[in-house]
């Protein structure tokens, strides 16, 4: 059987690799150092089909090194010192090991103890592959001996000439099959591989079998491709592709980085931008409840007292999604989130809190102030407790200038309202009283 396309197709030197060019252009760190043959060890870091495997293969053959592959899911520490044995042998007839990790977001720590004395000493010239965020996964010593290369998904462009070489290539590719690619059919494919250049030619080559089964040929480059050319339709392309899947991980950096996308949507004003990645998550699988919290959490946060009734909204979110599940529920975060992108905002309630925390954690011990204690007993009435507390509600504007702060924090103000929103009439309140205060202090004697 023979290999699958994207498997012929692996780049063999530096400038058959799609994409990258920040990494691999003329001039740039990573191909500088695979030209002198001095990469050291190296880290790999980006979204599947981005070229990780392809170029450390290329690495190990410009250092002139064994290539040695290693699984962080199927192999172990028994495999590790397979790998450390034959690489010393190798060493004395001087030549060079290179150890490929894929999957190194699953090593574990024992896996990585056992190879970190042989990548410090320089016996294994260590090459890691990842998807994930290496400063949650990877052992701090052995990430600090590593190199770090971010991979970037492929752009439209550099899928489409690497569809263009696929369809030309008639040693490793679809070339001689009589093979085209309908245009519409080449844009929604660029479009929907999401930058993933191993997709694009496992989707190319499934399209082409479906196209050489409509137009009759039985075998790919059967007597159908000599009668002429074989168009793969955009329908056929739809079926090669099925359904797109998306990307997210529930526990990684997607997850972190779409809800603070979603957050920052929120607070920026941007229902458009707060409704793609609400949508994004609910479609990569997150719980809808941990959004639904970190909705309410928000409406605190950011909009405050600037429109009371953010709150409201977003529990009353959290509760209709309880109580109708999915899909029907989404519809309430989703209403929630509009409101909340739209709502003006405040975070002085925040701040607020944040600074009488600080206080209050400052002076842990500062007594309440006599006259606004509690008095349950004869003795703390004799003791003062109560004495001089004047009640609000006795004055006709149901408000008597008081000290409420003990001595130690006495004259900090913590809120201070926003100028949006209900904070407008906040500020109204607050002003009305300080001048009742005001008025009190100039008739006292």
């Amino acid at each position: 059987m023979a290999a699958p396309l994207a498997s012929r197709l692996r780049p063999r030197t530096l400038d058959e690799v799609v994409g990258q060019e920040h990494l691999l252009g003329a001039g740039k760190p990573l191909r500088v150092a695979m030209e002198r043959g001095e990469t050291g060890s190296i880290l790999l870091w980006g979204p599947p089909g981005t070229g990780k495997t392809t170029i450390a293969r290329l690495v190990a053959r410009h250092v002139e090194g064994e290539f040695v592959p290693f699984s962080a899911v199927t192999d172990g520490i028994p495999r590790i010192r397979e790998i450390v044995g034959e690489a010393e042998q190798r060493r004395q007839l001087g030549a060079r090991t290179v150890l490929f990790v894929d999957e190194i977001h699953r090593f574990n720590r024992g896996q990585q103890d056992a190879l970190l004395p042989h990548v410090e000493s320089g016996l294994l010239t260590m090459i890691g592959a990842t998807t994930e965020n290496p400063s949650f996964e990877i052992n701090g010593a052995l990430l600090s001996r590593m190199r770090v290369f971010v991979l970037q998904p492929l752009g439209r462009d550099a899928i489409e000439g690497l569809l263009d070489r696929a369809l030309g290539d008639a040693d490793r590719g679809l070339g001689g099959r009589g093979l085209s690619l309908a245009e519409d059919a080449r844009t929604l494919l660029a479009e929907q591989v999401d930058g993933d250049a191993r997709r694009a030619l496992t989707v190319l080559e499934a399209a082409a079998l479906l196209a050489e089964a409509a137009a009759g040929t039985g075998t790919p480059g059967g007597s159908g491709a000599a009668a002429g050319v074989i168009t793969i339709s955009r329908d056929e392309v739809e079926g090669a592709l099925q359904q797109r899947v998306a990307v997210y991980d529930k526990s990684g950096e997607q997850h972190f980085n779409l809800i603070s996308a979603y957050h920052k949507s929120l607070r920026g004003s941007d229902p458009q931008g707060a409704l793609y990645w609400l949508a994004r998550m609910i479609e990569g699988g997150e719980d809808p409840l941990y959004i639904a919290r970190r909705t309410v959490r928000f409406a605190s946060e950011d909009v405050g007292l600037a429109d009371p009734r953010a709150l409201e909204i977003a529990i009353a979110a959290r509760d209709a999604y309880q109580f109708l599940g999915s899909p029907e529920g989404e519809l309430a975060l989703a209403e929630a989130a509009v409101y909340l992108a739209t709502a003006p905002k405040s975070n002085r309630v925040y701040a607020a809190w944040k600074a009488a925390l600080d206080a209050a954690r400052e002076t842990p011990a500062a007594p309440v102030p006599l006259h606004i204690r509690n008095a349950p007993t004869k003795l703390m009435k004799e003791l003062g407790y109560g004495d001089g507390y004047q009640y609000a509600h006795a004055a006709p504007e149901g408000y008597l200038p008081q000290d409420y702060l003990p001595d130690e924090v006495g004259g900090r103000t913590f809120y201070v309202p926003g100028p949006f929103g209900f904070e407008k009439e906040v500020e109204k309140r607050l002003a009305w009283w300080r001048a009742l205060r005001d008025q009190q202090e100039r008739q006292e004697p």
